[in-house]
């Protein structure tokens, strides 16, 4: 079995920093090499991994403002259905764009949904929805005009999280700095429960950071330290006492979710999305629907056992069980 993995181009994969996307492609392409399977990579140049690497783009057009994206893109998608017929399988993390070559070869493609930016992107899936397979991140972010082979959850690298019995007295921000995340939120929920807030994360809204965080940032009570790198972050999620994930979108999947509870971090999140099916209410964190019911179970959190939190992603979310579902997919596929 030969794969072309198509990993996004917008940062190097793995990120160095943030690339949610990026990571679960680097993670799915490096357990598939564990279990025997032949995965080419289709990323950055300067991408890092342990299957064979095809690159067009030289850097993530993130991190060099003189790449064009669109210009990129197109050169990056064109050079792995270009050559598709050396390959059993496509699997695309690309978005919908690819779809619009699936037409053009023989070699099946499947497409992990990711998340709909838009609902006016779904025209694209239901053109191709016949010929084209799909696999969705959560059952919450299912569309129902479309057919899924499968659900499955992200998995993340347990080595890369030490379980940390022992929390600070700090809560913890960590994502991107946009209203649709709830980083205005956090601060809100930290005064109320009279709390200290560290918020990680790029900067993905100027305007929003200038109005809604930039004036409560004071260095002692509410801290901006920006995006970390993995070692950092395993080290800020471990001592933090909570993480608040107070979201204001359906949001797909949620891996800092995912992360936290791996380092024992319970997580107080906004009833939405897929936050149902990663966080079990009042054992690996709690699920509100509001700033004050949030700040409401803070001083809760402390009875939670931090060994549940880890527990269930050992249980549920590994990168191993993630590429062994991924595997059965394709196999699936095949054959028919």
């Amino acid at each position: 079995m030969h794969i072309a993995m198509l990993s996004p181009i917008a940062w190097r994969t793995p990120p160095r920093h943030y690339g949610p996307w990026e990571r679960v492609v680097s993670l799915l392409t490096e357990k598939l090499i564990d279990l025997g399977v032949n995965v080419t990579l289709f990323a950055t140049a300067d991408s890092e991994t342990s299957a064979e690497l095809r690159a067009v783009c030289p850097r993530a057009y993130e991190e060099d403002p003189s790449l064009e994206p669109k210009v990129w893109e197109c050169l990056h998608i064109s050079e792995l259905f270009e050559c598709a017929e050396e390959f059993d399988l496509i699997h695309n993390h690309f978005d919908f764009l690819p779809l619009t070559y699936s037409n053009l070869v023989n070699t099946p493609v499947l497409t992990t949904i990711h998340g709909f930016s838009s609902p006016k992107i779904l025209p694209v899936y239901q053109k191709y929805d016949s010929q084209c397979y799909y696999v969705s991140i959560s059952n919450a972010d299912r569309s129902p005009h479309l057919s899924y082979q499968a659900t499955i959850y992200h998995g993340i690298d347990l080595d890369d999280f030490t379980f940390n019995p022992q929390p600070g007295h700090d809560l913890l921000f960590f994502g991107r700095i946009h209203q649709d995340k709830g980083a205005r939120e956090a601060i809100d929920i930290a005064r109320i429960a009279q709390r200290k807030l560290i918020l990680a994360g790029i900067i993905q809204d100027q305007h929003y950071f200038e109005k809604e965080i930039k004036p409560h940032l004071d260095g002692e009570n509410v801290i901006y330290i920006g995006s970390v790198d993995p070692i950092n972050r395993n080290e800020l999620l471990g001592k933090s006492y909570a993480l608040l994930h107070p979201i204001n979108f359906n949001e797909p999947f949620g891996l800092s979710v995912v992360e936290a509870m791996a380092s024992g971090t319970p997580v107080i999140a906004f009833t939405r999305g897929s936050m149902p099916e990663l966080i079990k209410n009042g054992e690996t964190g709690f699920l509100v629907t509001n700033v004050d019911e949030a700040a409401g179970v803070v001083e809760k959190v402390s009875s939670l056992r931090r060994e549940d939190c880890r527990q269930e992603v050992e249980n549920r979310f590994s990168d191993m069980r993630m590429a062994r579902d991924y595997l059965e997919v394709y196999r699936q596929i095949l054959k028919k």
